[in-house]
């Protein structure tokens, strides 16, 4: 299994996230399968760690639709451009930039092939890992509209943030080795 392998190449130093990989996904009941594995498809793209994204991937395909799949690798894609305009955009201390029409396509958001609200939840870890809050909250929005309690919401970014930790700690290894 993968999760074993990754857990198994975290240092002693790391042991809470050996642990918390074990919880966030190996013990996830909180998420749905597809809920869960296109988060966790979706985060390790975004963590940018060829380690952590040689080891998920092929599990997450296991686990998700071939429209799952895809849908997953699209919300990592199309946060990737949208986390750095919308961050870069709340940051300029020049309001007028919120004024002014993004002219970036988005169709995918729209339209992504799975449920709505699986591809909000995805675009909503990524936009964690990635830091914009603009999207974080315009994702936690439209997420509670659709009544998806804060506990399920908690869970997809507590996913991320552990995708994240790990895929730092393994490349950082692999590089002073």
């Amino acid at each position: 299994m993968a999760l074993d392998e990754l857990k198994s190449q975290l240092p002693e130093y790391a042991k809470d996230l050996k642990l918390n990989l074990g919880s966030v996904i190996g013990n996830n009941d909180a998420l749905s399968q597809q809920q869960l594995w296109g988060t966790v498809l979706a985060c390790a793209i975004a963590s940018r760690s060829p380690i952590v994204l040689r080891e998920l991937e092929p599990e997450a395909k296991a686990n998700l639709s071939p429209e799952a799949y895809t849908a997953a690798k699209a919300a990592a894609a199309i946060m990737a451009m949208n986390n750095v305009y919308y961050r870069t955009r709340h940051l300029l201390s020049d309001p007028e930039y919120g004024n002014l029409r993004a002219g970036l396509r988005m169709n995918v958001i729209g339209n992504p092939g799975v449920e709505k609200v699986d591809f909000e939840l995805w675009s909503l870890a990524v936009s964690a890992i990635n830091g914009c809050g603009m999207c974080l909250d315009s994702h936690e929005q439209v997420l509670r509209k659709a009544d998806v309690s804060r506990e399920t919401i908690q869970e997809a970014f507590k996913v991320a943030a552990v995708i994240q930790a790990v895929g730092t700690t393994l490349d950082a290894e692999a590089d002073l080795a």
